[in-house]
């Protein structure tokens, strides 16, 4: 435990935490939409922001999360009103957000390939005390929206159609949904990077759905799985001087391949108890039940 003797490990560890719990928390509607893809596209414009945040001599932090919910909002605009040409907006929205974010880092005063790289895959040592300041607001706006209206989200994501049926604001939710997104990407760069980030919002719920099919199980055992990779990986990185990004994601597949490898045999016992139980005498009662995702529950 000598790591916490060193004040940069501590902040570091609490943005570890703080990522670990926000990243699935926003994942689960991204995976139940359809999404998985958004915060790799959320990450690309987010450079943008961090080199603007260079180039003014700013916190890149803010000014990437500024700079992230304008791409997030492009991104539905483009969604609801893009037709054909949507896929091609957002590739250009996507690589011009890359392209100008090394642009900006390259013009600002002391900007260098060093800096660039921290923000792409991550850096225990330049969490600065500012950082995590900010990384605190972010991750309890994202908390706030994702536990607050998890009802409402969960209807959106499931099916748009019955949801405005309801009378829910399903426009409003999206777009909600989608700045919340780009807030988790800023609050994540500094301890996953940019370019891994969409893997730590949508892994960690795709494992947890090995296990149960239901929604609020699933996201326990999400924010559970996160945590524990992001404070293992950050740890790993210290003792074992890799990238601390690389080091959470691999982390985090692995988590995966172990769930699901685990999930194969528990299946195959909840099958056979199920059709044991089954009367016997009519076939059509001696079905095996499918099992199903976190997706296809119902209710929260």
């Amino acid at each position: 435990m000598d790591f916490l003797d060193y004040e940069f490990m501590q902040r570091a560890l609490l943005a570890a935490v703080l990522v670990g719990i926000t990243a699935p928390a926003v994942g689960i509607y991204l995976v139940q939409r359809r999404q998985a893809l958004l915060g790799d596209g959320i990450g690309h414009v987010a450079m943008t922001g961090v080199g603007l945040g260079f180039l003014l001599s700013a916190s890149p932090v803010w000014t990437a999360t500024a700079v992230s919910v304008l791409g997030a909002i492009l991104m539905e605009l483009i969604r609801w009103y893009g037709r054909t040409r949507g896929d091609i907006a957002l590739a250009m929205l996507f690589y011009g957000g890359m392209a100008g974010g090394v642009m900006l880092i390259n013009l600002a005063p002391g900007g260098s390939n060093a800096n660039l790289t921290s923000y792409l895959f991550g850096s225990l040592s330049t969490v600065s005390r500012s950082d995590v300041t900010a990384i605190c607001v972010l991750a309890a706006f994202v908390l706030l929206v994702t536990l607050g209206l998890r009802r409402q989200l969960f209807a959106v994501s499931q099916d748009e159609e019955f949801a405005r049926v309801t009378g829910l604001p399903v426009r409003a939710l999206n777009l909600l949904t989608a700045v919340t997104a780009a807030v988790t990407v800023t609050v994540a760069m500094r301890v996953v990077g940019l370019l891994l980030v969409s893997a730590l919002m949508v892994v960690p719920v795709a494992a947890a759905q090995q296990l149960t099919r239901s929604f609020a199980v699933t996201f326990v055992i999400a924010v559970a799985i996160g945590v524990t990779v992001t404070v293992s990986g950050t740890i790993t990185s210290y003792y074992q001087d890799v990238p601390p990004g690389a080091t959470i994601v691999l982390l985090t597949i692995g988590a995966f391949i172990a769930l699901t490898a685990l999930a194969a045999p528990l299946a195959r016992r909840r099958a056979r108890a199920a059709l044991a139980a089954q009367p016997s005498g009519d076939p059509a009662e001696c079905s095996i039940p499918v099992a199903r995702g976190a997706g296809d529950e119902v209710g929260v």
